[in-house]
């Protein structure tokens, strides 16, 4: 159904006020500006304003307020819920405002509100340096940073907001306010993990870090292996030093000339190792790995920007994930674990995923209110496939992959590792006592909730 079209003197007047572009469902593009990284997604917003400043944000979060449209902000697209769209409403996208701009000398990054994982690490790559980053070049840095942001290097770096110096946004009344250590305090803590909450992040400044050298192994099994290898990587990873990350993932065998032909198509698992320095120094931190008798391997040196986009799924294809936090993950989750493997589809791009938590992960701010850092192990059922007829097939798979680890978890959760799962499960990614703190800087910066299209923060009532 097509969206209520919004008056031409009021769309006049937005453009008139943009130095970039307002789209709508008569223009041409519309279809491919609206189009988000998750396929089951498919709604039709009413304007698409195409931002290229702080000050075209500002516009167009003022014009939404003023034309009683629900706003939505939209950065690399990857919500799984596909919180960056509005049937009928008003997208901020920020695609355009992806420039990233490093200073080697101070270790920083400035990085557009726009920007993705991959503008970010090309841009620092030259450099060697780095700051965790997703583990798709394709996520926006935004969403993605102050939702948290897990991925590779955090047992080495931390999550990608512990490394937060500032940030720009763009509040509900369409005021651009900066939050530092030093400047609005409070919401600077907020934004460690409060994600898109409090405003439209026009950008991210990150500290960075050394790293000479990227070095990645991918070891596949037959799946039926599954539960004879997993407590080897387990092991390996409680004493891995915080240079080693990677995971436990069950997938489809992909098409490629290092896989036999025996395995394409079919169930497999892989181990997959990181290691923030060189492939000797990988090989001996992965030792009893490589001894178990995988049927097809990638091991390599290479750069980190490379690794980033080595996994990416393609758009267009249809995505429903969830998450649990385990305090542990002993034999018995182990065999509970690699038993729901043969439910997955097979063949298709979903992966049933165990991470390793702990190093510099566990060690950050433990006042961010982002509790669920303290787990050793999270369960990422992530459901990826083609054909609308296997949606139902799909969400029952990933729903019971989380269930089946409930008894191991912690009750806390990555907020962007899931889609809308009820206010609840949002308590549980930030603690009852840190949601209501955060609940207050809410009611001071976004009283109305205009920006309630995310893992939503209700605003702290008023006290008499």
């Amino acid at each position: 159904m097509a969206p209520e079209p919004v008056a031409e003197p009021a769309l006049k007047r937005l453009r008139e006020s943009l130095s970039g572009e307002a789209v709508t469902p008569a223009d041409a593009g519309y279809d491919e500006a609206r189009a988000v990284f998750n396929a089951m997604i498919d709604r039709r917003p009413a304007v698409i304003a195409q931002c290229e400043s702080a000050a075209d944000v500002g516009a167009a979060v003022r014009f939404a307020r003023e034309n009683e449209l629900e706003l939505a902000v939209r950065g690399g697209g990857h919500s799984v819920a596909g919180l960056g769209s509005s049937d009928g409403g008003l997208v901020v996208d920020l695609r355009r405002m992806h420039t990233v701009s490093v200073d080697p000398e101070a270790r920083t990054a400035r990085i557009g509100g726009g920007a993705t994982m991959s503008h970010l690490d090309r841009a620092t790559q030259p450099f060697a340096l780095a700051v965790t980053g997703g583990r798709a070049s394709t996520t926006g840095v935004g969403g993605f940073t102050l939702g948290g942001g897990s991925g590779w290097l955090e047992r080495k770096f931390g999550l990608a907001c512990d490394n937060l110096v500032a940030v720009d946004l763009v509040t509900a009344d369409g005021r651009e306010v900066r939050a530092s250590a030093d400047e609005n305090p409070e919401l600077f803590w907020a934004l460690h993990g409060g994600g898109g909450n409090f405003g439209v992040a026009t950008s991210i400044t990150l500290g960075l870090h050394p790293l000479p050298a990227m070095s990645v192994a991918f070891l596949f099994f037959p799946a039926a292996r599954g539960a004879e290898v997993l407590p080897v990587y387990r092991d390996v990873l409680v004493s891995a030093p915080d240079e080693v990350g990677g995971g436990f993932i069950y997938l489809t065998g992909p098409p490629e000339d290092f896989m036999p032909e025996h395995l394409v198509g079919k169930p497999v698992c892989l181990v997959l190792v990181t290691y923030a320095g060189t492939e000797p120094g990988l090989r001996k931190a992965a030792g009893p790995l490589l001894g178990l008798g995988h049927e097809a391997e990638v091991i390599t040196q290479l750069p980190y920007a490379d690794l980033q986009c080595m996994i990416d799924d393609p758009p267009g294809l249809r995505n429903y994930w969830s998450a649990e936090y385990l305090s542990g993950l002993p034999d018995e989750a182990v065999d509970v674990f690699c038993a729901r493997a043969d439910s997955m589809i097979v063949p298709s791009n979903s992966q049933h995923i165990l991470f390793p938590m702990g190093g510099a992960m566990a060690r950050g701010d433990s006042g961010h209110p982002l509790p669920w850092r303290t787990a050793e192990w999270v369960s990422h059922p992530f459901g990826i496939w083609d054909s609308p007829a296997d949606d139902e097939r799909g969400r029952q798979w990933a729903k019971d992959a989380r269930a089946d680890v409930v008894p191991w978890s912690i009750g806390l959760v990555y907020l962007n590792f899931i889609g809308d799962e009820g206010e609840q499960r949002v308590v549980s990614g930030f603690g009852a006592e840190n949601y209501r703190r955060l609940a207050a800087v809410k009611a001071q910066y976004d009283p109305d909730n205009v920006f309630r299209l995310n893992h939503n923060i209700r605003p702290a009532a008023p006290t008499s």
